[in-house]
């Protein structure tokens, strides 16, 4: 048992003397080479993950900003049309006539309101005026 012991030993000894034996003259090299792959890692994290997310925000926020009376909207997984829209929140008609405020920020998608249905509504208002 001792020779097995002694045996690794000496095949284990060169390993640690080659690391120990290491020159420090060639540091500097490493902090370049160090500097090198934090940027290459920047470079990687800017062009897929940051640039990618500032255009999804861009767009969100254009479509919330551009919202108009009529358009169907998805807030937080409810879908309903907008009823009024004021600086922070909007007010969404649901089916059954209820109306619920959520803010700008909660809402995912718009879909524009067509021609058909901003004559449908004109005609509406002109009803209910007439009344």
């Amino acid at each position: 048992m001792k020779k097995i012991v002694s045996f690794f030993s000496l095949l284990a000894a060169p390993l640690f003397a080659d690391e120990a034996a290491a020159p420090a003259a060639s540091s500097s090299g490493n902090y370049m080479q160090t500097f090198i792959m934090i940027g290459i890692a920047l470079v990687f994290f800017y062009f897929i993950l940051w640039r990618p997310e500032q255009k999804r925000r861009k767009k969100a926020e254009e479509l919330r900003s551009s919202l108009k009376k009529g358009d169907r909207v998805t807030a937080m997984g409810i879908i309903g049309t907008v009823s009024r829209i004021t600086d922070t929140t909007v007010i969404l008609k649901m089916f059954d006539g209820a109306k619920v405020e959520f803010l700008k920020g909660a809402i995912s998608d718009v879909q524009p309101c067509s021609a058909e249905e901003n004559a449908k509504d004109a005609k509406e208002k002109e009803e209910v005026s007439a009344e």
